[in-house]
């Protein structure tokens, strides 16, 4: 096995949380086939069974798709689901303990949010790192805002993909981009859409703009 090759241009953060009472997995099969490059299932509430549950059935949905899932927090969620990753923030398990329980092929994110996070997180050992809140985000209502201008002056000590996380919408994505972000994280402007499919289409969209 080789460590999976991530996109992370069009990163969707879902849970049952999220979604309204819809079923998390089709909003994000609806995503991928819109152009979401990778999956994060972040469940806090829900019982162990029934995450590892919908872990598996995003990964059915997403597998054919060519789009990996990544799993909040929860490495044995992860790895009994098959998944090809998780992200960890700066109170979850320890990147060297779980290093050392995934191997060198797991892809392993990071949450930073400040500089004095930065200089705590052995960087060497995360694939990428999620960094922000870019904007006040009501699905993370105790994260400080770091802010566009934050991630511009953080982006360049960190060695590996970057994507902005919080807040991020079709109306400031390309602002997260021009600061040096890789890709974006999305929530609400996904999950919350009528139709997940063409707003992560509308997404994709602006982030190719940026590109040019």
């Amino acid at each position: 096995m080789s460590k999976p090759v991530v996109d992370l241009s069009l990163y969707l953060v879902i849970g049952p949380a999220d979604c309204g009472g819809r079923n998390p997995a089709e909003i994000a099969a609806a995503a991928a086939s819109g152009g979401a490059t990778l999956v994060q299932l972040r469940d806090k509430q829900s019982a162990t069974r029934d995450i590892l549950a919908l872990a598996r059935e995003m990964k059915a949905r997403l597998d054919p798709l060519g789009v990996p899932l990544i799993v909040n927090d929860r490495i044995d969620v992860a790895l009994a689901a098959g998944a090809q990753g998780v992200h960890l923030g700066q109170d979850d398990m320890p990147l060297e303990d779980a290093r050392r329980l995934a191997g060198p092929d797991f892809v392993i994110g990071v949450s930073i949010g400040s500089e004095a996070e930065r200089d705590a997180t052995p960087l060497e050992l995360a694939d990428h790192a999620g960094v922000g809140a870019c904007f006040p985000s009501a699905t993370k209502a105790d994260a400080d805002a770091l802010g566009v201008d934050g991630l511009r002056q953080l982006r360049p000590s960190l060695p590996m993909p970057v994507v902005g996380i919080g807040g991020i919408s079709a109306e400031n994505a390309a602002d997260v981009l021009s600061a040096g972000a890789d890709g974006v994280a999305v929530v609400s402007a996904i999950c919350k859409a009528k139709d997940p499919a063409a707003a992560a289409r509308e997404l994709s969209k602006i982030i190719d703009k940026s590109r040019f």
